[in-house]
Formats: structure tokens, C-alpha cells, sequence
């Protein structure tokens, strides 16, 4: 598969009718294995196994009505009392991140009005939060633990 800048995961994987699927833990289905879905994979296992999230709290291709539109963001990270507080945005490997990723997930939180953005295509990881005052990303050095995620938010 792909190489990433992430632990190495074991995966369900299976061929159907000449396309692959890999099984998604979150969404308790075989889904379609793009790149971008083994960003996600390993991505979403690294927040679980690695850094504390609980599993239950990360809703995975989440929809969002936006103006009549619908929108899909990647992950959304939820607090224990269910209210959004991380958007999650994957791109394949081979996609560069770049102003216009930070700018869709502006629009995602347009809806959500969240402080908090992770953003990854397997190779380059960004956390931030947005300081409300300048309107300004202030960069994580590293993809935080949940629990230290918690005590400097709330």
C-alpha cells in the first residue's frame, strides 16, 4: 500500500468485484480503499491507540447542511457532552496541503465553530487551533494526547 508517516496498522482487507475494501472500525462497514481512506485508517488508529481519543467520540464522513449544500468532512472529534471540538481533514499522500485545505475546513466550521483543526495526508500532520482574537492558526509542535487536548481547552 502506501507509505505514511504513522505507526504501521493491521487492517481487514478484502477484494470485491476488482476493488478493494478495507473494513472501518468507526463506521462498522468494508468501505472503498482510496488513498485517502488508508490516510484515514491509519490516522484515526494513531488518535485511538496512540494519543487516548475515544473511539466513540470521532464520527467518521460526517454530513453537514450548509446554505442548502451538502458538505462531508473527514472526522469530527466530539467532547464527552457530544458537541463538536475538532474537525479532521485527510488527504491522500500524494496531496500537498496547502492554504486551500486550511479554507475548506474554514467552511466546515462555518457549521461546526469549532477552535481546533487536524489536518494529515499520511506524510505531513498539522494541528491547530484558531485564536479567536486574530483570527490567526496556532500550530501544535505535535499531535496532542487527548486528555492534555481537554485540559488546555477547557
Amino acid at each position: 500500500m502506501w507509505q505514511l508517516n504513522l505507526p504501521e496498522y493491521n487492517f481487514r482487507i478484502k477484494k470485491q468485484n476488482e476493488k478493494h475494501l478495507i473494513f472501518d472500525s468507526q463506521r462498522k462497514r468494508y468501505v472503498s480503499l482510496t488513498p485517502e481512506e488508508w490516510v484515514r485508517q491509519h490516522f484515526i488508529r494513531f488518535l485511538i491507540e496512540a494519543k487516548g481519543y475515544p473511539a466513540a467520540l470521532i464520527a467518521v464522513e460526517k454530513q453537514l447542511n450548509m446554505n442548502g449544500m451538502k458538505k462531508r468532512c473527514d472526522a469530527i472529534l466530539y467532547d464527552r457532552e457530544a458537541k463538536p471540538v475538532m474537525i479532521i481533514e485527510f488527504k491522500a499522500p500524494n496531496v500537498t496541503i496547502i492554504q486551500e485545505t486550511f479554507d475548506q475546513v474554514a467552511v466546515y466550521n462555518a457549521k461546526l465553530r469549532v477552535d481546533l483543526f487536524i489536518i494529515s495526508n499520511g506524510i505531513e500532520h498539522y494541528c491547530c487551533k484558531v485564536n479567536a482574537e486574530t483570527a490567526q492558526y496556532e500550530f501544535f509542535s505535535e499531535i496532542p494526547d487527548f486528555n492534555s487536548l481537554f485540559v488546555t481547552k477547557m
